[in-house]
């Protein structure tokens, strides 16, 4: 009982001292609420829900997307812009500053070259060519931009397309280099490749596209294409110095296409054996080759696919001004020409007309010479033949053909 007598004591108390606060502190009102500008309106002026006509709230809009970042080129492509001499090998890639959609539009080659573009690593586009890029070539890269540019997986686009440039170098293989000059009949020997359990002509194989012939040697092997060699050009062959050879072939191949006759296989002799292999041209003419004996009676025979079609007497150098022995290319003829020079004695000597001149190594050169007799040293150097043996030999004897002294 007197719990709750105590209890009811501090009720009154508390009652006592709310009524002293409201007596020194009087009651205010909350102002009313004023919905602000932002809070009127949402995005492109939708009315908000405090002010919808009908008094019941609007539902809440969605957020408005964030637009992707603009899609970019990130430099330096491969090939760089304005590169030379590039590999005929080489890829072109193109990377962006984000993930690239597959379908995306791709970027075109000037001149149209075979291959494909490729994504790679997400964020590059690679072209690969089917077979190599166009040697000696300026080859342009335009990339699309603008509402038809490349295309992101986030759905950005490249704003602004874009066109650069690089210049395609040229090959220097050496071992396709005589692929192909076989191929084309200027070597004694044809080069066949594996088909199944034989073998075929390579020149039949080789595509008729220019940049889908290989520029890197094939696997294969050569065949001599006569049963009946020269032991000279055999061993020149077999020791693997095929360099004169090599370089004969080369300049009969230049001869024959009205080139500048060097022997060095640069851009128009690359772009002419590729030319003449896409169209699986190759020369019908025979492969001729001269040797010159200078034991006595010292002859010069010549050989045409693999025998003997001529012999004849012929002169060599004398003791003071022999014969150089080696081989050599022909690499220049004249049906009649002045020869001048200096005789042993010092004196100057200079001989109009001289007839069927085709000049092998320096100022050596076999050419039809009036002698009382043939078959011993008489000339300073030159291979002299008789008048009728000289036209003959000159039927034979074209830019290029190899001429074995020994």
């Amino acid at each position: 009982m007197r719990k709750l007598v105590r209890r009811a004591a501090l009720g009154v108390a508390a009652l006592a001292a709310v009524a002293l606060l409201a007596a020194v502190y009087p009651a205010v009102a909350p102002a009313p609420a004023v919905p602000s500008a932002a809070a009127a309106t949402t995005a492109l002026g939708s009315p908000s829900p405090s002010a919808s006509p009908s008094g019941s709230p609007s539902p809440s809009p969605s957020a408005t997307p964030t637009p992707p970042p603009p899609l970019t080129f990130v430099r330096p492509m491969s090939p760089r812009a304005n590169a030379a001499n590039v590999s005929f090998a080489a890829r072109i890639r193109i990377r962006f500053s984000a993930a690239i959609a597959p379908g995306t539009p791709l970027p075109k080659l000037k001149p149209k070259v075979p291959g494909a573009w490729r994504i790679v690593g997400g964020t590059s586009l690679v072209f690969v060519a089917q077979g190599h890029l166009p040697i000696y070539t300026k080859v342009y890269v335009t990339v699309p931009g603008g509402s038809g540019g490349v295309l992101a997986v986030d759905g950005a686009r490249l704003a602004k397309g874009f066109t650069v440039s690089f210049t395609v170098g040229g090959p220097s293989s050496v071992p396709r280099l005589r692929q192909l000059l076989a191929e084309l009949n200027y070597l004694p020997v044809r080069f066949v490749v594996p088909v199944g359990s034989s073998y075929v002509s390579a020149l039949g194989r080789e595509s008729h596209q220019l940049d889908l012939i290989s520029l890197k040697p094939l696997s294969g092997r050569f065949l001599w294409r006569y049963r009946h060699i020269p032991s000279g050009l055999s061993a020149v062959w077999r020791s693997g110095v095929s360099t004169v050879m090599l370089r004969g072939a080369i300049m009969e191949f230049e001869s024959d296409h009205k080139l500048a006759v060097d022997g060095v296989a640069g851009r128009a002799v690359w772009t002419a054996l590729l030319k003449d292999a896409s169209k699986h041209l190759m020369t019908k003419r025979p492969y001729r080759y001269l040797e010159v004996s200078t034991a006595l009676p010292q002859t010069l025979r010549v050989w045409s696919n693999g025998r003997i079609i001529y012999s004849s007497l012929c002169n060599t150098g004398i003791a003071s001004r022999p014969t150089a022995r080696g081989t050599f290319p022909v690499y220049a003829r004249y049906r009649s020409t002045t020869m001048s020079g200096t005789n042993p004695d010092g004196s100057h000597y200079s001989d109009p007309g001289v007839p069927w001149v085709a000049y092998f190594n320096g100022g050596d050169a076999v050419h039809g010479f009036i002698r009382g007799s043939y078959g011993w040293p008489q000339s300073l150097g030159c291979v002299e033949l008789p008048y009728s043996s000289a036209a003959f030999v000159f039927r034979y004897d074209p830019i290029g053909t190899l001429v074995k002294v020994s």
